[in-house]
């Protein structure tokens, strides 16, 4: 559009008419103002709490990783610990003890004689297990 050519009225109504246009101007952009600056700290205060969740999250499973791997280790160790008990009880035996100095050391009693056979590595750790 092009430009007025109308003359404006110097009256004291248009100049409070002018007075009142230009605050109102000037509180249309404060307001802008103010909630640009409120939407900046809004985004920023989000970005903030959002990252922090990302964190949190992986942290999370990163922890929840590492307490599998170290309950499966657990595991394995309440496992051994058992089968060392049971081994310590086995070796409160004196029959199991001459058992093992025969089949270990090749111990043999008064007038036994011991054969050594051949045996594969399957029945060597079959015997060992049934313990």
């Amino acid at each position: 559009m092009g430009m007025k050519k109308v003359a404006s009225l110097e009256t004291t109504y248009m100049k409070q008419q002018e007075v009142t246009m230009r605050k109102a101007a000037r509180r249309k952009k404060l307001l802008i103002r103010r909630l640009t600056a409120f939407l900046i700290l809004t985004i920023a205060l989000s970005y903030l709490v959002i990252s922090s969740l990302v964190s949190k999250n992986s942290m999370l499973a990163e922890k929840q990783a590492e307490k599998a791997k170290l309950e499966q280790s657990l595991a394995t160790l309440e496992k051994k610990q058992a089968s060392l008990e049971n081994e310590l009880v086995k070796l409160n035996d004196e029959e199991y003890i001459a058992k093992l100095a025969r089949r270990d050391y090749f111990l043999s009693e008064k007038g036994e004689i011991i054969f050594n056979l051949p045996e594969t590595k399957k029945k060597k750790e079959k015997e060992k297990e049934s313990y």
